[in-house]
């Protein structure tokens, strides 16, 4: 193995929420991590941080519609450490106008270039290094929209978060026999940024009842840990105090 033995890892939405959670535990596990985000100061804090804990991280600002500069990013960081080992695919977004009655088509074409396109583009681009290496493992980050549809999240984001699930169980039907693995991760609500799209902003009481970034983040590196035989193909993880089994007037906006 190259890069002086270190697992490297690529994150993207690494910049905040479940992508930045995640890309400082598996730093702690000791992989190298790139993160990759449209916001490169957020990506520069983000390795700033790791780097204040002794890990070692880079970023790599990346819109992950735009299939021809995933690929760039793929080959930088082949070119910096010589391999992927992991990646996971965090970048997601949600748009105010989310329901039938308000939907915009290009509010629905973005959800798709982001949440779903995003996450095939990424897919591909590490898939000729993780079968050279025959070895690699994918994190793709649906959601509880992912397996059950609700009003909430509206139809667009309830839709990519499906194809996203049927994705990754597709990729494991066909790239088992090189070696590769890849797991759906579709939490319940998580006190993330991407809270603050939606048509009622919970408030700080529900949100500290809900998964925290950090949560995520532990699964993410939980998932990474475990060795090439495993392969983790779906966790659906939801708060305890879970607001679509206990209607509220948030979640029912």
């Amino acid at each position: 193995m190259s890069n002086n033995g270190k697992r490297v890892a690529w994150v993207t939405g690494g910049g905040s929420g479940i992508g930045e959670a995640g890309a400082k535990a598996l730093a702690a596990d000791g992989w190298t991590v790139v993160v990759s985000g449209r916001r490169k100061d957020a990506l520069d804090a983000v390795v700033a941080t790791i780097g204040k804990s002794s890990g070692t991280a880079k970023a790599i600002p990346l819109d992950v519609s735009v299939a021809a500069d995933v690929e760039k990013a793929a080959e930088e960081i082949l070119a910096a450490y010589g391999r992927i080992d992991l990646l996971v695919s965090s970048a997601g977004i949600n748009v105010p106008k989310r329901r039938w009655a308000d939907m915009e088509l290009e509010g629905w074409n973005k959800l798709v270039d982001i949440n779903l396109n995003g996450v095939l583009y990424c897919m591909r681009a590490v898939l000729p290094a993780m079968r050279a290496q025959q070895d690699g493992a994918i994190i793709n980050v649906a959601s509880w929209a992912g397996r059950h549809v609700s009003k909430m999240p509206g139809p667009g984001y309830t839709t990519t978060k499906h194809a996203v699930l049927a994705l990754t169980h597709s990729f494991n039907m066909d790239e088992c026999v090189n070696g590769l693995r890849a797991c759906c991760l579709s939490p319940g609500e998580v006190a993330t940024p991407i809270l603050q799209q939606r048509p009622v902003v919970p408030s700080e009481q529900e949100q500290a009842k809900m998964l925290q970034p950090e949560d995520l983040g532990r699964t993410i590196a939980f998932v990474a840990s475990l060795p090439p035989r495993v392969c983790v193909n779906e966790i659906l993880i939801s708060p305890t105090w879970n607001r679509g089994f206990i209607q509220t007037p948030a979640n029912r906006d």
